[in-house]
């Protein structure tokens, strides 16, 4: 008994279904030009219309039997929250419930990632008591206390970035490299190539810090002719550190509640080994989806009684 899920980040196009055990999903990177960082919104969501009905294609095909449609609706779950790339995902998402008679559940992006995170890793109980959650994106680095809230999860903002964000640094550092957008995956790779460097120690605020200042000491070790690999080297160890020093903080603050880290930074090799004891998401599941938000709809159906 499927449920569908939609998610039109400002950077994928996803569909996912989920049968409570099983889920597939199916994505599109947006198509951005060499040498810029990300969409204008109204462009995202012109790519998302045009996309979504061949993904649905790709990923229904003759498929019957859908019993709950969700979609991402905004970014996070909080008054306010709006980007109008969501409208994109809400509005097919609408129109299918309606046409197959079955309910519409609406989420926010960052509840979705939580949820395939969770589901992902083998750590779906998560879900169902109180955690500590890394969301680590191109636009959030956020340090999270996450509890249960009937079928979903609602979420605290207890630490994270005062300012820029990992992802955003990460994506800084591989422009400035010559590396395409999103930079993640192959500034990682270019890390790990010959060479030395040091990460730069940040300073705490509590749970807080500011990643402001790397961009320009990324930007100093360019113009002084550090090896590019070392350049990559400095800013991933630098988000690595960090994020670590953060979390051993905040596992002083909440003892015993387990670390769940999702968003697409959190697909970074150095990141995982680093931080032991954390729970990740495979790396497939760790950039945008829309498998957190089937699976979230799924439990949303099951609450009401439709499945």
């Amino acid at each position: 008994m499927p449920v569908l899920g939609l998610d039109t980040s400002n950077y994928t196009t996803s569909a996912a279904i989920f049968d409570g055990e099983r889920g597939r999903n199916v994505g599109r990177l947006l198509d951005v030009r060499p040498g810029e960082l990300g969409l204008r919104q109204s462009d995202a969501l012109f790519q998302h219309v045009k996309r979504l009905p061949l993904l649905l294609e790709e990923l229904l095909g003759g498929r019957q039997g859908v019993q709950a449609v969700g979609a991402s609706t905004r970014p996070r779950a909080v008054d306010g929250s709006y980007m109008p790339c969501f409208l994109a995902g809400e509005g097919q998402g609408r129109g299918i419930a309606a046409a197959l008679g079955v309910p519409f559940y609406a989420h926010s992006h960052q509840q979705g990632h939580l949820a395939a995170a969770a589901w992902s890793a083998g750590r779906a109980e998560l879900l169902d008591a109180p955690f500590l959650a890394w969301h680590l994106s191109g636009g959030t680095t956020e340090l999270l206390l996450v509890k249960p809230k009937d079928y979903a999860v609602e979420a605290e903002i207890i630490g994270g970035t005062s300012d820029l964000s990992a992802g955003q640094l990460i994506d800084r550092t591989g422009l400035l490299l010559g590396l395409q957008f999103p930079a993640g995956k192959a500034l990682d790779e270019l890390s790990r190539q010959d060479g030395s460097a040091v990460a730069f120690s940040i300073r705490l605020d509590g749970l807080t810090f500011s990643l402001s200042g790397m961009e320009n000491q990324v930007k100093a070790l360019a113009e002084r002719g550090e090896s590019p690999a070392n350049i990559a080297r400095f800013a991933i160890a630098t988000v690595v550190g960090v994020v670590c020093r953060v979390t051993a903080e905040a596992q002083k603050r909440y003892p015993g509640l387990p670390v769940l880290c999702s968003g697409g930074v959190a697909s970074n090799s150095q990141l995982r080994a680093a931080l032991t004891g954390a729970a990740f998401a495979q790396p497939q599941y760790s950039t945008d989806n829309a498998l957190g938000t089937a699976i979230l709809t799924w439990r949303a159906a099951r609450w009401e009684g439709w499945l």
